[in-house]
């Protein structure tokens, strides 16, 4: 990608400051789609958590997939 002309870059500056951007409420992206997931956890259960997360260098979505992966297995 070139770089842009002092007069493109004015142009740019003027297009993004003097309109207003046009959103549609309808419209759920993937931040308000995992926000509906979100679940709050008891003070035991976030305290392993976070020492599962520090020991294993897993993400918190990681170690909770992995849990449940395994009660499913013992449930089959």
């Amino acid at each position: 990608m070139s770089d842009m002309t002092e007069e493109e870059a004015y142009e740019l500056d003027k297009l993004l400051t003097e309109t207003t951007p046009e959103a549609d409420p309808s419209v759920q992206g993937p931040f308000i789609k995992h926000r509906n997931m979100m679940v709050l956890l008891d003070q035991l259960s976030a305290q392993y958590l976070t020492s599962k997360m520090l020991a294993t260098k897993q993400s918190p979505t990681e170690i909770i997939s992995g849990m449940v992966r395994r009660e499913m297995a013992l449930t089959e």
